[in-house]
């Protein structure tokens, strides 16, 4: 299994302000909690590896919370700013390139925040999961929905646009899922809440980098046996080395 994430700025991650704080050192990122999911639940005999071309925080950046965080495993395909628009001129290459197998994809945000409303978002997933699938016909690939941010408590018409896509979203996978590449739509978390599970609004505390990893690792876990149900160890931050 060679996983590929890709994302926005709330896969990608940034480096913390300041020498003291929460932040300080920089998020974990929800990334980094995949990782440590998948040491602890995938059997030893099971390979499995995490591929992209990238390996930075925001604006290059590689000050990651745990400093421990092995280099290879800090590999995706994420930006911040970037939506289904900017990513699916490059899903292509970069799943040949470095043969990925599994990609894990949370995006929409910034493209219904900036770009393209619902439809038109759309279609560029449907673009995106063609070039994807050019680079490697048998992939397989999760998608999580949009997640509510803080525009979306105040702005209804922008709640709204989140919601018709997460709709569309969940019919296109239904329909464009195929038994050689399927496609899963992970289930956003239930009472996801931009106060307790983001630090502004927008980007991932390490309560919201539990959830969203939770979100993927459920699915693999019950659509296609990978791992095992998503956990939170008490020292977590250190578990896999």
């Amino acid at each position: 299994m060679r996983v590929l994430f890709v994302g926005d700025s709330m896969t990608i991650g940034a480096a913390g302000g300041g020498s003291s704080g929460p932040r300080a050192g920089g998020d974990h990122t929800w990334r980094y909690r995949m990782w440590q999911h998948l040491c602890r639940t995938v059997p030893d005999d099971e390979d499995w590896q995490i591929v992209g071309p990238r390996t930075a925080l925001h604006e290059g950046s590689h000050a990651y919370a745990d400093p421990h965080f092995p280099h290879h495993a800090r590999a995706h395909l994420a930006g911040w700013g970037a939506g289904w628009l900017h990513m699916a001129p490059l899903v292509r290459e970069t799943v040949a390139s470095y043969r990925a197998d599994t990609l894990l994809v949370s995006l929409g945000l910034i493209d219904l925040g900036f770009y393209t409303d619902p439809e038109q978002t759309l279609a560029n997933v449907e673009l995106f999961l063609a070039e994807a699938r050019a680079g490697n016909p048998t992939l397989r690939a999760v998608l999580l929905p949009v997640m509510p941010n803080i525009r979306a408590v105040t702005d209804p018409a922008f709640a709204d646009a989140c919601a018709r896509f997460n709709t569309l979203l969940a019919k296109a996978v239904a329909e464009l899922s195929q038994p050689r590449s399927p496609l899963l739509l992970a289930s956003v978390p239930h009472d996801w809440s931009p106060e307790r599970d983001t630090y502004d609004g927008t980007h991932p505390s390490a309560e919201g980098e539990h959830r969203m990893a939770a979100a993927f690792a459920d699915a693999l876990h019950q659509a296609w046996g990978v791992g095992g149900p998503y956990r939170t160890e008490p020292a977590d931050e250190r578990v896999g080395g």
